[in-house]
């Protein structure tokens, strides 16, 4: 196993973070600038609407403030990134991976019981890129934290 580690190039955290959390962010300003995320989270109202009470079936009274959608959009890029990094083992980077989707997903139906329009399309993109190209970069690259014992590539 240890001729394995020697053919991977060294892998860095902090700067491969950056540029995914980064590309992650300009993924999903471009899918926003397209109007594809407005189009998901309008789809995710009308799923939502009927569970809720019948008069949000008109649609959503309030809606989250654009900055702070865009504040949790880059904290999912660049904290799943650099936590996916910094963490040894593809098991490990998994279950990191799925539980952000799983919790980033959770958003809708709290926000639609707090009467705000479930706008998570952003951030669910971000965390589905960022995820995946740290998953990539880690099985090509020999991290800092998988020279030690725990060798389950």
């Amino acid at each position: 196993m240890r001729s394995n580690q020697l053919r991977y190039s060294p892998g860095h955290v902090f700067v491969t973070a950056a540029f995914i959390g980064s590309l992650a962010l300009v993924l999903a300003a471009g899918l926003g600038a397209l109007g594809l995320t407005n189009l998901a989270d309008a789809a995710i109202a009308r799923c939502l609407s009927p569970a809720l009470q019948p008069e949000t079936a008109a649609g959503f009274p309030k809606a989250l403030p654009p900055w702070g959608v865009w504040l949790a959009t880059a904290v999912v890029a660049y904290g799943l990134a650099l936590a996916m990094l910094g963490v040894p083992g593809t098991w490990r980077r998994l279950v990191l991976w799925l539980t952000t989707l799983c919790l980033v997903a959770a958003w809708a139906p709290v926000l639609a019981l707090a009467a705000h329009a479930p706008e998570i399309a952003a951030p669910l993109i971000a965390a589905l890129w960022s995820g995946a190209c740290a998953l990539v970069y880690t099985h090509s690259h020999r991290m800092p934290c998988d020279d030690g014992t725990l060798q389950n590539r």
